[in-house]
């Protein structure tokens, strides 16, 4: 076999492969035992049919075409792996001379990863929120665990800041109630802020079986960030007896014995959460830089076929969950097509920029990732999808994903490399120390740029 490899730009290549007939002997083989297996001659017995019998009574042109689509495959991979290539996706195969008993060759066009130059990335700068937990953010902590210990009794008279409503909810957008925006027997604590601005409001001097219409701004669901017309209706208020807040309190609800041992240690809970997001944000900030350090050629294929596979996703498994089509979805987004297109392909550009990063700085760095990390990463990924880890790993193995997970991992791996390096501050200027950052964090940031926006983002492994 000679092949010989032609670049059609940075991220598309054409092979030119050449096979000597003698070299189709297997395939041909296989041909002629197949169609043995498939046919029926009279006077033979089935599987004993000669092969000139099988060429007189039907061609042998079927027995080359059958012998070529089992040959292809194993060329077209000889031919990559001998020029060293890392294929995207499926080629496109052209056969250009097929000659009985002289030769057989083709072409095949195929998208290929691009050939990436990792900067360097030592100077990386970036600025985070500081780590500020006060005075306040503590006694709100502490009110809502006390809230958790706390009773409710029904009452009848008009409701007050503190108290718990039950109260089902409407809400219109212009004019037509969405199909997400109905709600029954809601409990809602007044001045919570913990549904929709402006319900306080409106259920504040209402008794059982008042209503009001109020206009909010949605925070979630299909209308995300569209007014709406929201009808609540209280159908019952309760008070609140809440425990004084004191040692008792403090060892009823925690184990500790004072109320300011049980202080502390939401503090420092809140300082850890902080951390957390601190660690996080640097993660998100520092690949961006990285990214725009690199020229990366995005292939198109490839990157159609991503927007089309975030498209499908989003039309058929979290629309279609809640009754919407990708029409109304939009018209409620308040988005044009060509708006909605152009985002999906901009967050799919990124997802595809940051692997084939990440990957080329895996490469440079050697990074491997071992039993352990994998293991850890499979727990998490089950977790998340809601599959225990038996019946992740299965759908898995089954599903020929393990090199995806590995690929995850690695990337982690890498990014946690550049953020090491990174110089971060705070909003205070003072460096923030991510040496220690939890892998399995910097994993999840990663899956988040490669992946997008919830609304466009793949399925998960099942």
């Amino acid at each position: 076999m000679k092949s010989a490899v032609e670049t059609l730009n940075p991220t598309r290549v054409r092979l030119t492969v050449e096979v000597p007939f003698e070299e189709l002997k297997d395939s041909l083989d296989a041909a002629y035992k197949k169609i043995n297996q498939q046919v029926t001659v009279k006077g033979f017995r089935k599987g004993k049919i000669p092969a000139r019998v099988i060429d007189q009574r039907f061609g042998r042109g079927a027995v080359l075409e059958e012998a070529v689509n089992d040959a292809l495959p194993k060329f077209y991979t000889e031919a990559v792996n001998e020029a060293d290539l890392n294929p995207l996706g499926q080629p496109e195969v052209d056969i250009t001379e097929l000659k009985d008993g002289e030769v057989l060759a083709f072409t095949a066009e195929v998208d290929v990863r691009p050939e990436i130059e990792i900067p360097d990335f030592s100077g990386i700068e970036v600025e985070v929120d500081a780590i500020e937990v006060s005075d306040e953010d503590v006694e709100k902590s502490v009110e809502q665990l006390r809230g958790r210990f706390g009773s409710t009794k029904d009452v009848e008279r008009a409701a007050a800041e503190g108290d718990v409503v039950t109260i089902d909810l409407e809400a219109k957008v212009d004019g037509e109630v969405l199909p997400d925006g109905v709600a029954s027997d809601v409990s809602y604590t007044i001045g919570s802020g913990e549904l929709l601005e402006g319900i306080d409001e409106a259920v504040t001097g209402l008794e059982a079986g008042g209503e009001a219409t109020f206009t909010s701004q949605l925070k979630g669901g299909s209308a995300e960030g569209k007014d709406a017309e929201v009808t609540v209706k209280v159908t019952k208020v309760s008070a609140k007896e809440l425990p004084e807040l004191d040692d008792e309190f403090a060892q009823m609800a925690s184990e500790f014995d004072t109320l300011e041992d049980l202080k502390a240690d939401s503090r420092k809970r809140l300082e850890n959460m902080k951390q957390y997001d601190q660690a996080t944000q640097a993660q998100e900030r520092v690949l961006e830089k990285l990214l725009e350090l690199v020229e990366v050629p995005i292939p198109e294929k490839l990157l159609a076929d991503e927007v089309q596979t975030r498209k499908h996703n989003l039309e058929h498994h979290q629309l279609g969950q809640m009754g919407l089509t990708i029409e109304k979805y939009l018209e409620f987004q308040g988005k044009t097509v060509e708006e909605f297109d152009a985002e999906t392909s901009e967050q799919a550009i990124k997802g595809i920029k940051t692997q084939f990063v990440l990957d080329a700085l895996v490469n440079k760095e050697k990074l491997g990732v071992d039993q352990e990390e994998l293991t850890e990463h499979l727990m998490r990924r089950a977790a998340s999808s809601g599959m225990s880890p038996d019946q992740f790993a299965q759908a898995v193995v089954e599903g020929g994903q393990v090199p995806m997970l590995v690929g995850e991992v690695a990337r982690g791996k890498a990014l946690a490399v550049v953020v090491e390096a990174a110089k971060v501050v705070d909003t205070n200027g003072e460096v923030v120390d991510l040496s220690d950052e939890d892998e399995e964090q910097v994993a999840e940031t990663v899956e988040a740029a490669v992946d997008g926006d919830d609304e466009v983002k793949a399925d998960e492994a099942k």
